[in-house]
This record gives structure tokens, sequence and C-alpha cells, in this order.
């Protein structure tokens, strides 16, 4: 399929979605259909098995919302726009595969709230991030004052979030926004390294563990105690799993065949 703001690409098990407008890469309507459409297509994709999210480019992941695109729009057109926003970031919080983010320079914005709806942040050592639309006079639009205080606390994100303070990737690391930080040339690298060594996982029990986690959040503790444990019996039933624990018991390498 084509595209226009973003390439994707198949690397064995590993799908590689690049954030393609540079050297900003700000996130305009098309951008987000963009997203959606490739999310989609992977949602029916049986063979990939991890999804990294990057960028074009050194300077910026994403420098955030096109905001000469949004100047000037009128209530129903704004409204429309961040309907379509929050449907593109949450096919990515949704996708049942391991999402991890590669952050290769700025993350503002839009870019952030992006990289927060993966799974996991990788980001260079020249890596900044932060929700600076207060500056702006106006308030993060796509997820900004909902899944930043739920990764790291209402508190520490209260301070990014009504300072608009950019933080470099040593911060970001220090309150838990990002997960590993590398050197800007090592930073694809690692993060196609670590991503496939994920694709070697039993696809069952990746998918199942993802889903006990992000769904489990949602419920109370009781509930996604037993939430777990149906998790825990679909893996536990699969052919994987009866392969897992057989292999343990015979003393030899599991031969895993994603099902």
């Amino acid at each position: 399929m084509g595209f226009e703001t973003i390439t994707l690409e198949r690397k064995e098990k590993v799908a590689l979605l690049t954030l393609n407008r540079p050297p900003m890469n700000p996130m305009n309507r098309r951008m987000y259909e963009e997203i959606l459409e490739a999310c989609r297509s992977l949602s029916g994709d049986s063979e990939t098995k991890v999804l990294v999210i990057t960028a074009t480019g050194s300077k910026a992941f994403s420098a955030g919302l096109d905001v000469k695109e949004v100047e000037g729009m009128e209530l129903g057109e704004i409204r429309d726009f961040l309907t379509l926003a929050r449907e593109a970031y949450m096919s990515v919080e949704r996708m049942k595969i391991p999402v991890i983010a590669a952050i290769n320079g700025m993350a503002l914005g839009g870019g952030l709230e992006l990289a927060l709806c993966c799974d996991l942040r990788f980001c260079s050592k020249e890596a900044t991030l932060g929700q600076p639309e207060i500056n702006l006079g106006i308030i993060p639009g796509g997820g900004g004052t909902q899944r930043l205080p739920r990764l790291i606390g209402p508190s520490r994100a209260k301070a990014l979030l009504f300072s608009g303070e950019i933080i470099d990737a040593e911060k970001a690391l220090e309150l838990g926004i990002v997960d590993r930080v590398f050197e800007g040339p090592k930073l694809m690298d690692e993060t196609l390294g670590f991503a496939s060594k994920l694709a070697e996982k039993p696809r069952v029990a990746l998918q199942m563990m993802k889903a006990a986690v992000d769904n489990g959040l949602r419920m109370d503790l009781p509930t996604a105690l037993q939430y777990e444990s149906e998790c825990f019996v679909i893996t536990f039933l699969s052919e994987d799993g009866r392969e897992g624990l057989r292999s343990f018991v015979e003393r030899r390498k599991p031969q895993f065949k994603d099902k």
C-alpha cells in the first residue's frame, strides 16, 4: 500500500512504521489517517509479532501537531480532527502485539502522545521530550493529560504539563517516561535487536501477556486476577504452551510454532 506521510516495512517478524514528514515530522490529518490504516493492516497480519515506530531523520521523532493545519479551525472541524487523532492513537495502543517507540530527536506534544501509546519507549541521548501545549494557550488533545499521569504518576505529570518543560533523555529515563537510552547511531540497531528477540517468543503467550497487563490495569484487582487466570489458561492450552512445558520436562529447547 502507498503512504504519503509514513512508511511501513517488515523485517521478518518485526514491522517498522516510520513517520516521514522530515525534518520535524509534524502530525497532520493525513498522518493520523495513515497510522490508523497501517495499524488496521498489521492487525490482520499473522506474521508480524512486534511493531517499532520511529521517524525519518535525527532531528525529531515528531515535534507534534501541525499547527498550520489546525490554526483557525471552527468547532466542528477541530472536534472531527481530535476524534481522528484519538482513533489513531488508540489504534497503536490497542495493537495486540508489543509496540516499541524509537525516539530519535524531539518528541513533543502529539509526538510524545504517540510514544505514550507504545508499550516501550527507547530514545537517543540527544532526544528531548515534553508536552509544551500550555505555552500555546491550549492543552494536550491526544491523550497527554491521561496517559502521562498513568505512566509516571499525577504529580510528576502535572509538573511537566503545567510548566510545558522540555526534558532531556536522562531526565525522561529518571521519570520513567522512557525505558532505555542509547547513543544516537545505535538507537535503531538496539531497538530492532530487542524487537527481534521479542519476536522469537511464542505468539500466544506474548499477546496474552500484553492483554493481561493492559486490560488488567483497567479492572479492580480481584477481577484482574481472574482475567489473568483466563489468559493463563489460553496459553496453557495452546500448542506452544504444551510444547514449552513438555520441552522443560524433557530437558530440550522448545520448538514453538506460534499456535
